[in-house]
């Protein structure tokens, strides 16, 4: 783990260098973007000059990662305002959205795999299948728009927007965010599903498997200790995975349902070349997913014995 942390730190490093390079290749310039169209070339070139982007490339990322080195994020080109004071909330959002749509998915998907595999190829296998593969390629902006027609315009159940008002309790917080929760349940149930089943049914026609039944150990017993246990292994690395994503990707979803997210965070400040700003935004959600694939290697550790001992039996 001591070794996955150090490589991990190493990523986030190159990830830093290919962030501000794509960055430094976006069209447009910083002070335009900040003044606007109509701004006086002077001004431009003053607050470019007083912002630094008029410097040499090298100096301006050797200048951000010293302050990084610091503990310091930069300040926004945008907001005149640290950086962090915009990233904390952003993520803590998006992290609160990430979170209830997967307490709300993984259950769903185990539930929905298991019992495809145990009914394979009958027909709660193939309803189970074809709900799952329907609701996986519909784009979450039309799945979104769907559920605001329905549950928020004509039967009124549940709010539009995902923010909920100030003072608000942690239940009418939680009802604000179930709505925009429900597309990625929907893209990311048939996924989680299907991994499950297909796991299960591979288990379940194991050797390993077939001698717990044979030893006359309750089916039940079988599942929960023997199946299930082996079977989550590649539903793991999926769900874990797609959890960086469910923080940091849902710059539609966010639109939508005007949720101050870190993704349309990340995507705003892209277009405004806002380079410290976005490259915090980017190094954020880096350091989400390499944080999820440590967990996955946690969780396979806790599932599987084996991986703890090295193989040695």
């Amino acid at each position: 783990m001591l070794k996955r942390a150090l490589l991990s730190l190493v990523t986030l490093w190159l990830l830093s260098i290919l962030v501000f390079a794509a960055g430094q290749w976006l069209p447009g310039d910083v002070g335009r973007a900040i003044l606007g169209p109509l701004a006086d070339a002077h001004a431009v070139a003053a607050l470019n000059r007083q912002l630094g982007t008029d410097r040499p490339v090298l100096v301006q990322y050797a200048h951000w990662l010293a302050g990084l080195a610091h503990g310091d994020l930069g300040t926004s080109y945008t907001y005149r305002a640290p950086v962090a004071s915009f990233l904390g909330p952003a993520l803590l959002n998006s992290l609160k959205l990430a979170a209830l749509a997967f307490v709300i998915v993984v259950p769903l998907s185990l539930v929905a795999g298991v019992a495809a595999a145990l009914c394979a190829n009958r027909w709660l296998d193939r309803l189970l299948s074809m709900i799952g593969a329907t609701l996986a390629v519909v784009p979450e902006f039309v799945s979104a728009i769907v559920l605001i027609l329905v549950f928020a315009v004509w039967l009124q159940w549940l709010p539009i927007s995902a923010t909920a008002p100030p003072g608000a309790n942690p239940l009418e917080q939680l009802g604000h965010l179930v709505l925009p929760a429900l597309p990625l349940v929907f893209v990311f149930f048939g996924y989680f599903a299907r991994m499950t089943r297909t796991g299960t049914i591979d288990v379940l026609a194991s050797d390993y498997t077939r001698t717990a039944v044979l030893k006359g150990l309750p089916f039940r017993t079988v599942l929960w200790r023997h199946v299930l246990r082996n079977a989550l292994l590649p539903t793991v690395t999926v769900a874990t995975t797609q959890l960086g994503y469910m923080i940091g990707g849902l710059v539609v979803v966010e639109s939508l349902f005007h949720y101050p997210g870190i993704g349309g965070l990340i995507f705003d400040a892209a277009k405004s070349k806002d380079f410290p700003l976005l490259e915090a935004g980017v190094l954020a959600i880096g350091a989400v997913y390499l944080l999820t694939n440590l967990l996955a290697d946690l969780l396979y550790g806790l599932l599987d014995p084996r991986l703890r001992t090295g193989g040695r039996r």
